[in-house]
């Protein structure tokens, strides 16, 4: 079966919160891990970035969640099929 654009289009969009996600990941880790910070505690700069990054983050990690969660089944209809049209009369008429 072939993906509808929806799904073509959901796919991608995954794809590139994912990334993003991903990298905002990498970049907060070697902030953290290779970057020397001061003695007393974090430089201003760096604590501005983190501030900044964790609500994007999160805004990502649940726009994700509601992208996976939504459905689309394709064996599913999204709609009632139409009734079958009646196709004998009544007696009488």
């Amino acid at each position: 079966m072939k993906p509808t654009l929806d799904e073509k289009l959901k796919f991608v969009i995954g794809v590139g919160m994912t990334i993003t996600l991903m990298g905002i990941v990498f970049t907060v880790l070697y902030s953290l891990v290779f970057v020397t910070q001061p003695m007393s505690g974090m430089a201003p700069n760096d604590a501005r970035f983190f501030e900044l990054l964790f609500p994007i983050a999160t805004f990502i990690t649940g726009s994700l969640g509601t992208l996976l969660a939504i459905n689309t089944d394709p064996a599913k209809p999204n709609k009632k099929p139409d009734p079958a049209p009646i196709t004998e009369t009544p007696e009488g008429v």
